[in-house]
Order: C-alpha cells, then sequence, then structure tokens
C-alpha cells in the first residue's frame, strides 16, 4: 500500500489550476497535500485535511471519487487519474489516531445539534473547536448517522466510529443518545433551557413510497431500513430490487452477504443514478440489471412490472401492455430517502418544502428564527462530503448569528 499510493503521489502534476480541488465539494487542497506527503509530513498533511473537512477519513473511504477529484484529474484526459483518495484514507488514518484539535477559550454559548450523522458531527466540532458548549441530540444508540447505518461494514469499518467519540469527547462535546427531539422533547424546550441557537442535522430516513398494491406484504421491505439492521431480515434465496441508486447498490451486495443466490436491481429508465464505482462492484458481486421496467403491483410471487416506451431522445412516453412476473421471496425497494416530519410537526414555524426538506435561506438558517440546518434534511439525499460542506457554512452562520445576538 505504502509504494502504491507513493507512486500515485508521484505522478501528480502539481497544476497551478487544480481541476481535482475544483471537483472536490470541499475544495480539499489536494495538491498541497501531496506536496506535504511527498516531502514526508504526515501530521502536517493530516492537520490540513482535517482542517478542511472534519471528516477525512469517511470521505476518503466512501465518497464519490469517480464525479469529484478523481473524475477531475487532468491526467485522466489520456490516461490514468492520480487516485488522492487512496492518499488521503492513508493520510486521514494515521491522523486520525493521534489527532488532537485546538480549542478556543470558552464564549459561554451552547448550542443544541440535533443528529448526530455526518452534518451534525461536522457542525459540532467547528462549534466546540471556536468555543462554544455544543450538546448532540441523537435518536439512535450510536453516532455516525446515515454513515453508521446506511453504509454496509464492509465498506466502512465501524470501528472508526469509535475513534469518532473519542474525538468528540475530546473537545467537550456531549452526545445524548436516544433522544428524539420532535417527541418528548421539542426545540422550544432546547431554546428554553439556555441554547442559542440549534443545528439540525437529521438527515433522510424515511424510504419513498410506491403507493402500488403489495407494497405491505411481509417480504417487502424498504432498502434503508434493511441497511439499518440487515442481520434481522431473511431475504431468501432470489431478491428484485426497485431503483438503482446507491442505497440500492448497498442493498444489493449486503444481500449477497446475507446469502442470496441471485439479487435483480431494475429501473424505470434507461440508466442508473448510482455511481459507476458501485455499479462495478455491484456488478462483480454478481447483480443483474434491468432497464427500462416500471414496476406495477406486487404479488406473494413477486413483483410485476411493465415495459417503458422511450422516444429517440430516452424520454419515458408511455407503456407496453405486457405485465411481467419477475420471481423473487424478498422484494426491496430503494427509490431514494425523505426527512420524517416530527420536527416540522412540532416546531411552530419551522417549515417544509413539497418534498418534506427544510427551507433554509442564503445562511442556512430555517424558517424559525434560531434553528439553521444543512445535510441531508436540506439537500436530499446526497453524498457525506455534501453534507460536511454544507454544515461548515452552517456552522459559521449559527457563530456570526450569535455573535450579532449577543
Amino acid at each position: 500500500m505504502s509504494l502504491h499510493i507513493e507512486n500515485e503521489a508521484a505522478r501528480c502534476l502539481n497544476c497551478k489550476v487544480p481541476q481535482c480541488q475544483k471537483g472536490c465539494p470541499i475544495h480539499t487542497p489536494i495538491p498541497q497535500i501531496i506536496g506535504l506527503f511527498k516531502e514526508q509530513k504526515i501530521m502536517e498533511a493530516g492537520k490540513l485535511l482535517y482542517e478542511n473537512n472534519p471528516l477525512s477519513y469517511i470521505c476518503a473511504t466512501v465518497c464519490d471519487h469517480g464525479s469529484q477529484c478523481y473524475g477531475h484529474c487532468v491526467l485522466g484526459k489520456k490516461g490514468t487519474p492520480v487516485q488522492f483518495f487512496e492518499i488521503e484514507k492513508f493520510i486521514s488514518d494515521t491522523y486520525l489516531a493521534r489527532m488532537t484539535y485546538d480549542r478556543k477559550p470558552s464564549t459561554g454559548k451552547s448550542v443544541g445539534v440535533i443528529g448526530c450523522g455526518p452534518a451534525g458531527m461536522t457542525a459540532a466540532i467547528v462549534l466546540a473547536r471556536n468555543g462554544y458548549d455544543v450538546t448532540i441530540f441523537e435518536s439512535k444508540d450510536m453516532i455516525g448517522g446515515m454513515t453508521q447505518y446506511g453504509i454496509p461494514e464492509f465498506r466502512l469499518g465501524h470501528p472508526v466510529f469509535v475513534r469518532y467519540k473519542k474525538l468528540l469527547l475530546s473537545l467537550g462535546i456531549r452526545v445524548r443518545p436516544n433522544t428524539t427531539i420532535g417527541g418528548a422533547l421539542k426545540i422550544e424546550d432546547l431554546f428554553r433551557d439556555g441554547y442559542a441557537a440549534i443545528f439540525v442535522g437529521t438527515g433522510a430516513w424515511r424510504p419513498r413510497t410506491l403507493n402500488i398494491q403489495g407494497e405491505s406484504l411481509a417480504h417487502v421491505h424498504y432498502g434503508i431500513s434493511y441497511l439499518e439492521n440487515p442481520s434481522h431480515h431473511d431475504l431468501g434465496a432470489h431478491v428484485v430490487i426497485i431503483g438503482m441508486g446507491n442505497v440500492a447498490m448497498d442493498v444489493a451486495r449486503t444481500a449477497f452477504r446475507g446469502g442470496a443466490q441471485t439479487v435483480t436491481l431494475v429501473s424505470n429508465s434507461l440508466h442508473a443514478t448510482a455511481s459507476e464505482h458501485e455499479m462495478d462492484y455491484t456488478r462483480l458481486d454478481g447483480a443483474e440489471f434491468v432497464y427500462g421496467k416500471s414496476v406495477t403491483r406486487i404479488t406473494e410471487e413477486g413483483p410485476l412490472f411493465r415495459s417503458v416506451i422511450f422516444n429517440d431522445e430516452g424520454e419515458a412516453v408511455g407503456f407496453e401492455d405486457d405485465e411481467t412476473l419477475m420471481p423473487a421471496t424478498s422484494v426491496v425497494i430503494a427509490v431514494s430517502q425523505m426527512p420524517k416530519d416530527k420536527l416540522i410537526q412540532s416546531t411552530y414555524h419551522l417549515e417544509g418544502n413539497d418534498k418534506g426538506l427544510l427551507v433554509v435561506d442564503d445562511n442556512y438558517m430555517t424558517t424559525r428564527e434560531g434553528v439553521f440546518a444543512a445535510g441531508d434534511v436540506v439537500t436530499g439525499p446526497k453524498t457525506v462530503v455534501h453534507a460536511v460542506d454544507g454544515a461548515k457554512k452552517a456552522a459559521e452562520a449559527i457563530m456570526r448569528y450569535i455573535e450579532q445576538n449577543g
């Protein structure tokens, strides 16, 4: 591994206008990191990585690099791009084991963070480092949010969250698990108890439904619900997955590891929304991909599909009269997620759009004064690094808000 990443670093052209950095949603200073690595200044490189991205190790492991740093490297035009994500993973893993964050003197102000996923952890770290007392309210028993419960262990080893929990605690961040805000406690209770501002990073956990006959049958499951605890599901030998996003890919690969003999993923369009990287791994695991089929209903024997009619531009314009059964022992619906609505229902003046996403302004403040939000609860399901980027900006907005309002 060491020789591999050293060779990768040596291939970097150190471009004056690094397209790799432009392609990264959080604009990681890639040439500078590689330069420090080549000088064997691992700790300096690690510090720079985590100053820019508190979840550097996680992003290096699970990001869609093909559409970001790797996909924008100029060497890819005529050859093989530099695998910066491998370099970042090595550096961030090494640094995470030994890192300490500096913390500014206490401001005497406290901020409540709802949700301990990528957005919540990022906002908490930024705020704590700047002297704010932070309490995270997490509805589940472990930190990590979608990265803990939605990404399979074989993609992102869960022991990394033990290290992140230690990091949070070292900054004085308090984590209150198994606490759902919008249930027994509400946002108004947090303001009552002295929190100067609230950050919401609750993600998108509610599965989108198909609203078709058979969706409530015992052998039908939702993708994100399955990934939360796959060992509690018995999918049987033949699994059909409706949807071709990244969650669907994780479901397929997890199903194989749970004993499934065949896994078929079905899309009603002519393409998948998952990254090519994840599709390649899923295909190698043995999954089959079927395009242009729209599910009509689900029976005990499996789902039934109609063929979609497309025009010359690839747009769906109708359906064939056929209805074909695809035999399955289990059907998994993985057609995206949306936020749960407890916060909106329980908080005065907090508004969502027609997709259930929280409405925020340019400063990441919601329609409720003093409540800020970022991540999937605002954008819908996106990558970890997008959540980190939004949370960093929201944390900075929170600090400006508190300074301006005393």
